[in-house]
């Protein structure tokens, strides 16, 4: 959820409410920390999904309708309701211990207005066959009208994430790179292509930054600690020159080659006689990129591969990665 994303959400819907896992306890879907936003009609993230899920989603729309209402009649909220579970002999109000309402009151100032009724609720959900789950667990959720002050705060905690996100320097933008910008393009990653070829950089994603240079490798001793290198160029002698600069970043996150066994042969044999590499940065090389348990060769399966191993090294290089 980048800082971009999370404000086109509230321009849309100036008003929702957040709704944040409080406190996780035992095997739950979300951590501590993870939440949503809901409005009457569309959700922003998760908070892990399935029946705990829909109860906070339920509630949140409940209470925004009750605030609404409360606001044109100047009166006090609506008692709040128990969540109801359907079942196949029909409706049933959960147990009481179920959810808590805790319950503000927020001063409207101006010509022309009144005080407007605030809540704020606390959901306690036992993550178990009481609501057709079966983590174990048990998670409170809360629930509230998102102000200014939270609106200010939740911006700034996505402008944050975005910062503190991996960077990903994806060298090529053939067909496999293009497969891959497309995968990263929806994870929580910087993604950097590089190119010599104008043309290449056509049809990238709008959210992966580009850059078109004839020297790729300049890219490699400016990115920040932490960072991935996936060299797959249409030149294998750039990909040389390229690896073996990104090998010289002992900070590096990831460094990975696509190809075959013979061409990581062929580089390993220039890197150490000609590039004045080592056995130990060589080691540190992924080659290919993916691995080669699963043999198709398609653009849109091999970038699958790296990306999953891709993630799980940034992941180890950077834990954790920034949501």
């Amino acid at each position: 959820m980048s800082a971009a994303s999370l404000k086109a959400f509230l321009d849309a819907a100036p008003a929702p409410a957040l709704v944040e896992v409080a406190e996780a306890r035992g095997s739950t879907p979300r951590e501590k920390g993870a939440w949503m936003l809901v409005s009457p009609d569309r959700i922003f993230g998760t908070i892990g999904g399935g029946q705990l899920e829909f109860m906070a989603i339920d509630e949140a729309r409940a209470m925004l309708r009750r605030d609404a209402q409360a606001a044109d009649v100047g009166a006090a909220p609506h008692p709040y309701p128990l969540p109801v579970r359907a079942g196949r002999g029909g409706s049933e109000r959960l147990a009481p211990t179920l959810a808590t309402p805790r319950t503000s009151r927020g001063e409207g100032k101006g010509e022309g207005r009144r005080d407007t009724p605030k809540q704020s609720i606390t959901l306690d959900i036992p993550l178990g066959p009481e609501i057709g789950q079966c983590c174990g667990g048990r998670v409170e959720v809360a629930i509230r009208p998102l102000d200014k002050t939270l609106r200010s705060e939740l911006m700034k905690r996505a402008r944050h994430a975005d910062a503190s996100r991996p960077h990903v320097y994806l060298f090529g933008g053939g067909h496999v790179g293009h497969a891959l910008a497309a995968a990263f393009s929806l994870l929580p990653v910087h993604l950097v292509v590089v190119e010599t070829r104008a043309d290449a950089l056509d049809g990238m994603p709008d959210q992966v930054e580009t850059r078109l240079t004839p020297m790729p490798e300049e890219m490699v001793r400016e990115a920040p600690a932490g960072s991935a290198f996936v060299v797959l160029t249409h030149d294998h002698a750039l990909d040389f020159l390229i690896v073996a600069e990104a090998l010289k970043r002992k900070d590096a996150g990831y460094v990975g080659m696509i190809g075959s066994r013979t061409k990581k042969a062929t580089f390993r044999s220039w890197y150490l006689k000609t590039a004045g590499g080592t056995e130990a940065d060589f080691v540190r090389l992924v080659s290919p990129i993916g691995g080669d348990q699963v043999k198709d060769k398609r653009p849109p399966v091999i970038a699958a591969m790296a990306v999953a191993e891709i993630m799980t090294a940034l992941v180890a290089a950077n834990a954790p990665v920034a949501g």
